[in-house]
């Protein structure tokens, strides 16, 4: 993939992590079950995430984060549907052609 392409895909996710802007966001039953200020605090840690690096992050795309908040151990994801979220994006970096999905998980969850 080029790196026009690449650099508009990490974009594209750090807007729908950090902003909320941009796809939807997914958490899953283990996370929704968490106290109020523990997921506030949570869903914050993931908001600010910044540690990506060549291992959690091989492609260069900010698609992937894993952290501990309070001893927990949290992991997110950003999954690149086409528009009818049957399959695949044939393009993540054209917002026209895809569907953002950022799922929040405990890592016991995986």
């Amino acid at each position: 993939m080029d790196a026009t392409k690449t650099e508009r895909i990490r974009a594209l996710n750090d807007q729908l992590r950090t902003r909320g802007e941009g796809g939807n966001i997914l958490v899953t039953r283990g996370v929704a079950a968490l106290q109020p200020p523990l997921l506030a605090t949570v869903l914050a840690a993931v908001q600010g995430f910044d540690a990506f690096n060549p291992d959690n992050d091989p492609y260069n795309e900010h698609d992937f984060g894993s952290l501990e908040v309070y001893g927990e151990r949290i992991m997110f994801k950003i999954d690149y549907y086409d528009r009818s979220m049957l399959a695949h994006s044939p393009d993540p970096s054209d917002p026209r052609f895809t569907v953002r999905v950022l799922t929040i998980m405990l890592a016991a969850e995986y």
